[in-house]
């Protein structure tokens, strides 16, 4: 069974149908570059310029970096315009694919959703939290495998800042961070979320864990287990293409 699914983050909207009894992207991805400024109308473009890349007919699974409640509405978005806050984006996501039918969530809760199902949380029980290192920094919570929502975890004021703008992979960027001094960073912000939730399993995810080698080693002091995600930077495709199949 074939869903598309539409990963929007803050540099970029990727896409591809999936492939959801391996739980894997059935072609490889297509990807344009997040414009900027993110309005709505112009990532409603970008989308849009995805989808008929494959010339896709059916139903379509898409995440947003940010709060997403009743399966449409915007709550939050740090990371593109202000715009998006309170607006109905799966009727304007719908209007611009032209009435195909459009679900909508969190992009984090999508990466974590794919990892409990494929990939590095399959068959884990109690606390796992999933935490994308990005433009921003996302994070999915899980229980015995039942999602808590739209908890961004990456807004955590740690010492003095907000999370993300220290410990992002565009931190590490912005500021020409060693791999070295910026794991520290990671770790202290793994230390704070860890002592909010005491989870069992910290999933790393997000473009940064293709690297995880490069920094993993120099993250100590952490009792949970930490592991790179497995579907990496396709998660969050995998988990709307997921979302879209159950809501349809």
């Amino acid at each position: 069974m074939h869903i598309f699914g539409v990963d929007i983050g803050g540099s970029g909207i990727k896409g591809a149908p999936v492939d959801l009894d391996r739980g894997d992207l059935a072609e490889e991805r297509c990807k344009v570059l997040t414009p900027q400024p993110a309005t709505p109308d112009a990532v409603a473009d970008g989308v849009k310029q995805v989808v008929e890349h494959f010339g896709w007919t059916g139903p379509v699974g898409l995440t947003f970096p940010g709060v997403v409640t009743g399966g449409a509405t915007i709550r939050t978005a740090a990371n593109v315009d202000k715009a998006w806050i309170d607006m109905d984006a799966r009727a304007l996501f719908g209007e611009r694919l032209g009435g195909l039918p459009v679900t909508v969530l969190n992009d984090a809760d999508a990466a974590g959703v794919a990892e409990m199902s494929f990939g590095a949380g399959r068959d884990r029980r109690g606390p796992v939290i999933l935490l994308t290192f990005g433009t921003g920094i996302g994070s999915a919570v899980f229980v015995d495998g039942v999602l808590v929502p739209n908890t961004e975890l990456g807004h955590l004021e740690l010492h003095g800042h907000d999370a993300e703008k220290r410990a992002s992979s565009k931190a590490r960027e912005d500021e020409d961070l060693s791999w070295e001094h910026w794991a520290h960073r990671v770790q202290k912000y793994l230390a704070h979320v860890e002592m909010l939730f005491s989870p069992e399993l910290f999933i790393i995810g997000g473009g940064v864990s293709r690297k995880s080698q490069k920094f993993l080693p120099h993250i100590e002091g952490i009792k949970a287990e930490i592991v790179p995600a497995q579907l990496q930077n396709n998660a969050g495709i995998v988990g709307a293409a997921m979302r879209a199949a159950k809501a349809g």
